[in-house]
């Protein structure tokens, strides 16, 4: 029985030292900053081969991650002294990877929505755009000017982000079902699937860089939106100490800093982007 007991309490201790290591790999406990984001999302975010203008690795890859809120994250990670860290990870997983504490933050080109502020905190505003549309260069809606110039135009924007909920504002529009990356939208686009595509405005700049056949539509009657919803935060755990540290830090990146940073993500985006 003794033998028994002694074999039981080898293995629960076993068990338990087991769960201390996988725990000491946790964000909280490396001295790391782990980052979240699509890498799919120029000029915020992108994916390409090498470290080239500043890019840094996706952990768990042989790629790297390049972009506007690659550069946000390494001043934050920087102004914390931790060692920034990459997590790719699919939109509709960010949340849930910041919650379960797979990662630190979510710095995505993520806007602080009301229904985002249920789950998550965030930081202060760290990017102020506006949502347009991209449309086929020449194409029957390359001289829209309002959102009534769309009536009949198919139109669609991505996944659980406010872009899509706002394509009802379009008089007569044929909304189509959300697609999940910016990526997949500017193929539905060159292939004629899709009229035109809602966007924020850096995101736009950066299609009409990359491909000459898309352009930007900046509407003069345009989306009624909330301020919070074309602001772009950084997404931080329910009650983290970190919100305050890293609003400090964002305090100390000026509007031209931020404006110059865009400039040189648009500019530094791949091509096949």
């Amino acid at each position: 029985m003794k033998k028994k007991i002694a074999l039981l309490f080898l293995a629960v201790l076993t068990a338990a030292l087991a769960l201390v290591g996988c725990g000491s790999k946790s964000s909280a406990d490396d001295n790391v900053f782990r980052v979240g984001m699509e890498a799919g999302y120029p000029p915020f975010n992108w994916t390409q081969s090498d470290d080239s203008n500043g890019a840094v690795k996706i952990e768990g890859s042989s790629e790297y991650a390049g972009g506007y809120d690659v550069e946000i994250a390494k001043k934050i990670a920087e102004g914390l002294g931790k060692e920034l860290v990459i997590v790719k990870t699919e939109w509709d997983g960010l949340v849930p990877a910041l919650t379960s504490g797979k990662i630190d933050a979510i710095i995505a080109g993520m806007s602080p929505t009301e229904e985002r502020k249920q789950t998550i905190d965030f930081s202060d505003n760290y990017y102020q755009s506006q949502l347009v549309l991209v449309v086929k260069n020449g194409g029957a809606y390359s001289d829209a000017k309002t959102l009534a110039d769309f009536n009949g135009a198919k139109v669609t924007g991505q996944l659980n982000t406010f872009h899509y909920s706002v394509i009802d504002q379009i008089p007569g529009v044929n909304k189509l079902e959300a697609m999940d990356s910016f990526p997949a939208m500017r193929v539905a686009l060159e292939s004629g699937v899709i009229d035109a595509y809602v966007s924020e405005k850096p995101e736009a700049v950066s299609a009409q860089a990359a491909n000459s056949n898309f352009k930007m539509i900046e509407l003069e009657d345009g989306f009624e939106t909330s301020p919070e919803d074309t602001q772009t935060a950084v997404g931080i755990k329910k009650n983290s100490d970190l919100t305050e540290k890293i609003n400090g830090i964002l305090a100390g990146i000026s509007e031209d800093e931020q404006t110059n940073i865009m400039s040189e993500a648009v500019k530094n985006q791949p091509a096949a982007q």
